[in-house]
């Protein structure tokens, strides 16, 4: 008796795919989150410059927070393996995490200053644990997702694509709000730049939200939950004998982490006021450079992601990093030698051209390095599911975003232990300090030093991770032929049971007995 096909169901098939505006719109789930991502780069001069809270304990209240973070994904991974609703498994999932980051953002850059003094740091923290769930749960949706979106080796990819131009649009259009529209209007860092640019980002993050909802919304069903008749439960105690044994998620962990580690410091308020308002001298100029760039900036993407498409996201990873590492390198021995000011637009010569280009290289790369690691995930989930038969997109993102955040967590610290080091424990530097060397080489370091360092210690990393593109096909085709014997022997049994109505009630019975 041949199985009905449903529209959409590619259950029998090697490959299910995703329509190319579905890949487009879930994307944007990402870009809802790493809108609040790119806010909180402001929270550090709200929490000190309004609220009056002091810079060291900013940065330490920020980095022990990402070590929560880290310790939220296995409690999210856990509760989206184990959720069957029938809205499905993924979209309550992102729906409630971005109206708990919505509360959380809006409260934190809003009414943190209204509080009295001596309540204002246990608020700040208070809201930064309520933020860290919503944020959790709506991250980890992405990473889990990639499963069902499509496992097609060419349309993976695609997601890389969207995803970099969206997280690339996102922090160029951003900057040039925070830097020139806001910082026009209000002169500084004041209360009313903090709250227009909140309720904006806000709103912008929901409309992201909405329409990545409605992409999942036709793949969010068990038919593409993996081999759904071998689907297990999850237990806490999982976790680490699945990261012990999988080599491809412990090599991608590795280099992702340090690849999110070096793109934070460069996406962080701090960096940009130092390394463009202080070192060369015009602040405007982070968010001018990032229109300049964009273009050269979106080349690079499509050329990463078609090379992805015919060699591999493994291949394409390594090659990239390597481009960024090199750039950067050059970039940094450069801006050494010579007086940082000349590498300025506005003085047009040899040493802007070569910022021009080498920054925009590093800068590209930021942004698709990361864009390509999310759909390899979706790999390593692929290949766990191949090596033990278990289907868990949830854990396997969970146990991604745990090591990741956990690193990544150094960053604010970092800053507010080296900034402090150079004179300004109780603020942050403004573009109104005059350039001295202790602020010279904390910025060369956070802007271009620790991404050179993430940059290699990714290429290391691939060295030992084993799913090539050769390897991914294996997998996908072991993995089809285990669902087509399981589909096979479904479609028998209930044929047996219409031939024979009685038995089939008296083996149902007895399924029924043993599943109890």
């Amino acid at each position: 008796m041949a199985r009905p096909k449903l529209e959409g169901d590619f259950s029998r098939e090697k490959y299910h795919v995703a329509k190319l505006w579905q890949i487009a719109f879930f994307a944007l789930n990402n870009t809802a989150t790493n809108i609040f991502l790119f806010g909180m780069g402001f929270v550090t001069y709200y929490a000190a410059g309004i609220a009056g809270l002091a810079v060291m304990t900013v940065s330490t209240i920020l980095a022990l927070m990402r070590v929560f973070d880290s310790i939220t994904d296995p409690i999210i991974g856990f509760i989206i393996d184990r959720t069957e609703t029938k809205l499905g498994k993924f979209r309550p999932i992102m729906v409630i995490g971005n109206l708990i980051l919505l509360t959380a953002f809006l409260l934190m850059f809003n009414v943190l200053h209204l509080f009295p003094e001596n309540m204002q740091m246990m608020v700040f923290i208070v809201l930064q644990f309520i933020y860290i769930i919503g944020y959790t749960m709506q991250t980890t949706v992405t990473r889990a997702a990639q499963t069902v979106l499509t496992n097609h080796p060419r349309q993976r990819p695609l997601f890389s694509i969207f995803d970099a131009v969206f997280t690339l649009s996102l922090f160029t259009f951003g900057q040039v709000y925070a830097s020139q529209y806001l910082m026009g209007r209000y002169g500084d860092f004041t209360y009313g730049y903090f709250v227009e640019l909140s309720l904006t980002f806000a709103a912008v993050s929901a409309l992201f939200t909405v329409l990545a909802v409605i992409a999942i919304w036709g793949k969010d069903r068990k038919e593409f939950y993996g081999i759904e008749e071998v689907n297990v439960r999850t237990r806490f105690r999982d976790y680490w004998p699945v990261l012990k044994r999988n080599r491809a998620l412990q090599m991608l962990v590795l280099s992702a982490a340090t690849d999110k580690f070096a793109a934070m410091f460069m996406n962080q308020q701090v960096v940009q006021v130092m390394f463009f308002g202080i070192l060369m001298g015009n602040f405007a100029l982070s968010g001018q450079f990032g229109l300049i760039v964009l273009v050269p900036s979106l080349i690079f993407i499509f050329f990463g992601v078609r090379y992805a498409q015919n060699l591999g996201l493994r291949r394409a990873l390594v090659l990239f990093s390597y481009i960024g590492a090199i750039s950067f390198s050059i970039l940094f021995i450069l801006m050494v030698l010579f007086d940082p000011e000349e590498f300025a637009l506005g003085n047009w010569g040899v040493l802007s051209i070569a910022f021009l280009i080498l920054y925009s290289a590093g800068r590209a790369i930021s942004s698709l390095t990361p864009s390509i690691v999310i759909p390899m995930i979706a790999d390593v989930s692929d290949y766990e599911t191949y090596s033990s038969g278990r289907y868990i997109p949830g854990m396997i993102s969970a146990l991604f975003s745990f090591v990741d955040k956990l690193v990544s967590s150094l960053t604010p610290f970092v800053i507010g232990a080296l900034v402090a080091l150079i004179g300004f424990g109780d603020e942050f530097p403004t573009v109104t300090d005059e350039m001295t060397t202790g602020i010279f080489w904390v910025a060369m370091i956070t802007a271009l030093g620790f991404p050179i360092a993430g940059w290699v210690i990714s290429i290391i990393a691939m060295r030992f991770y084993p799913l090539t593109k050769e390897k991914m096909a294996e997998v996908q085709e072991e993995l089809n032929k285990t669902k087509n014997f399981i589909l096979d022997a479904r479609d028998k049994k209930r044929a047996e049971a219409a031939a024979d109505p009685g038995r089939g009630i008296e083996e149902g019975s007895e399924d029924d007995d043993s599943r109890r």
